[in-house]
């Protein structure tokens, strides 16, 4: 399986000819058509992880493809026909296996309210929690995709879901908010927390690639 970066939050998956879209959000510049495309899947309503503009490019190359989702997006994402997930459920589409867990994003001030969030673990290989910190308990993780930088995100706590989950390896995400100095000083960081695990920080820019 290889996973690509896109710009802030959106992920693309590859495994024996088919793709999977994660979090195709407003920060996120627009997603070439896929025609292997066999589900996407979004970890909560808010704007920069899923748009309508993405979702249409995305369907138009790839019409009936499954959208997986909490309940919140498929009440703000009403137009698409959305197959809501909650954590504990697990899902087998084309050539992957998704297992969700969380269930609510973290918090960013009591003044906000909490929305439904799940973070998705891909072919039991690798872990995106969307905007949470939630371990998948009893997994080991292979491969970890970090939450970076947002109003919601403080580096010590991010530092500390890195040490919970103890990939074997990690790369960051979430990062559009961050200057190019921020971004290398919380890289630092989720490395230093990945490493006291065994486990390899690899720094991926937008559009690079990793095998799993």
């Amino acid at each position: 399986m290889r996973v690509t970066k896109f710009e802030h939050a959106a992920l693309r998956l590859d495994h024996r000819g088919q793709s999977l879209v994660v979090d195709p959000g407003s920060f996120t510049s627009p997603i070439e058509p896929i025609d292997e495309l066999v589900a996407v899947v979004i970890t909560h309503e808010h704007p920069d992880h899923w748009t309508p503009e993405h979702l249409d490019r995305l369907l138009g190359s790839a019409p009936g493809t499954p959208i997986y989702a909490p309940a919140g997006v498929a009440a703000a994402a009403d137009a698409y026909d959305i197959t809501v997930v909650a954590p504990g459920d697990a899902v087998a589409v084309g050539e992957f296996s998704l297992r969700f867990f969380g269930g609510e994003h973290a918090v960013i001030h009591s003044s906000l309210p909490r929305v439904d969030n799940v973070g998705v673990l891909v072919n039991d290989q690798l872990y995106y929690p969307g905007d949470s910190y939630a371990v998948p308990e009893g997994v080991q993780v292979d491969t970890l995709v970090a939450p970076m930088g947002a109003p919601w995100l403080k580096i010590g706590e991010a530092m500390d879901f890195v040490l919970a989950v103890a990939p074997r390896r990690a790369f960051g995400t979430h990062d559009v908010p961050l200057s190019s100095v921020g971004r290398g000083m919380h890289r630092q960081r989720l490395q230093w927390a990945t490493e006291q695990g065994g486990g390899v920080y690899v720094d991926l820019q937008p559009g690079d690639s990793l095998e799993l």
